[in-house]
């Protein structure tokens, strides 16, 4: 059997310059070209203004890491966070998922949210979310007794 070595530290960038990444170095690059163009348009005080902003923002995305991931993937992630919606839910036809927002979910489930269900309740609602509604629960057992009642004493 061969014997094969597995690489390790996959995920650390390849230093180009120094302690310099191509990520680090390509991204402080496009801020320096953009000051650039910032000194060959603006006058000296707006150039100097922006230079400062944009040094920060190019360091920023550059450097800066947040819980070990580059600051560019947190920003992404935080943007794709908040265009998501507040409140998922989940509708047991085929796999569909509904997604709603969640002051409209909480208008619409107003009165359930403060209604008070007993444990004996919620283990006969979970027993028949389980069997996907096969099991129709103990009140409407005796509903259908009820019916099923009527319908004989109409019957004779």
């Amino acid at each position: 059997m061969q014997q094969f070595t597995v690489p390790q530290f996959i995920d650390v960038e390849d230093k180009i310059i120094g302690p310099i990444t191509a990520r680090q170095f390509i991204i402080m690059f496009s801020g320096f070209m953009l000051m650039a163009v910032c000194y060959k348009f603006f006058d000296f005080s707006l150039f100097l203004g922006s230079s400062i902003i944009i040094f920060a923002v190019s360091g920023l995305f550059a450097f800066f890491k947040v819980n070990g991931m580059p600051f560019h993937f947190f920003v992404l992630n935080f943007i794709q966070t908040s265009k998501k919606p507040k409140k998922r839910i989940w509708i047991n036809e085929g796999e569909n998922i509904i997604e709603e927002d969640a002051k409209k979910t909480i208008k619409e489930h107003a009165p359930i949210l403060k209604k008070h269900i007993s444990a004996s309740r919620l283990s006969e609602l979970a027993l028949i979310v389980d069997t996907s509604g096969a099991y129709r629960g103990e009140a409407n057992r005796q509903v259908n007794k009820n019916i099923e009642e009527n319908i004989k004493t109409v019957r004779f």
